[in-house]
């Protein structure tokens, strides 16, 4: 148990670490130079939080919930919190684990399977239920693969790229209850990446478009991520709903 503690642990302290990079890097702030400037405490833990006695307590609540939000982004949710305390508190305690040191990944991993089987089922019925509406819908275009887009705004430009370009693209993704995964145009940053490295849909509906155009594309799983967790927002099977804007071709 210490062993997979620890590996939970360090998750969600990189999860922490890369939570706030991501922070700083959607806000930069440019400081003028040869300006010198107070250096500031560290923000104290809100008084409100009266259940708090000592720094140990209040850090250890924060590190209780990263990693849950770590669990969670690996798609272990939901656990029977009163067994996850149990563990923990006999992981801490040095106590013998009730399950045999060797079965512990084993039975984490089982459990990891089985439901990410459950929710790909039902989102792979979501997915299809809304692709048979969006079907129906005028404007709405379904290829062979299962991809299917409208054109929100077409290019003058001619230029179509190829999967051996680099594109820059605008982007917004959300899931299909309108969640927001991910989104280029809310960081106020068009980004730039190779065709042939982003997932089949991607692939396939920007070869479709011309510089300057704007397309919304609906990605079913097999055409996103399959039957992987992406993070607590995009559970396995997840139909994708981008908006996308082709903004040039290298």
């Amino acid at each position: 148990m210490k062993k997979i503690l620890s590996l939970f642990v360090l998750g969600a302290l990189v999860s922490f670490t890369q939570a706030k990079a991501q922070q700083s890097a959607k806000t930069p702030i440019k400081k003028p130079t040869n300006v010198k400037t107070a250096t500031k405490p560290a923000p104290k833990v809100a008084a409100t939080a009266a259940i708090f006695k000592s720094s140990a307590d209040s850090a250890s609540y924060a590190l209780g919930i990263r990693i849950a939000q770590n669990l969670k982004s690996q798609g272990l949710d939901p656990l029977v919190a009163a067994m996850f305390q149990k563990g923990i508190s006999d992981g801490f305690a040095g106590k013998k684990s009730v399950i045999a040191d060797e079965l512990l990944d084993l039975c984490i991993g089982n459990y990891q399977q089985k439901l990410s089987a459950e929710k790909s089922t039902v989102a792979r019925e979501a997915g299809k239920a809304f692709q048979a509406k969006m079907a129906k819908k005028p404007g709405v275009v379904t290829l062979p693969s299962g991809l299917q887009y409208e054109i929100i705004k077409n290019g003058t430009d001619t230029v179509k790229p190829k999967l051996t370009n680099k594109v820059k693209c605008h982007y917004h993704g959300t899931v299909i209850s309108g969640e927001i995964f991910d989104s280029s145009v809310e960081r106020g940053e068009p980004v730039t990446f190779p065709l042939g490295n982003v997932i089949l849909g991607w692939q396939e509906g920007l070869q479709l478009m011309t510089v300057g155009s704007k397309w919304k594309f609906y990605v079913p799983a097999d055409l996103a991520y399959g039957d992987q967790q992406k993070g607590d927002k995009i559970a396995p099977g997840s139909l994708l709903i981008f908006e996308v804007e082709l903004l040039g071709v290298e």
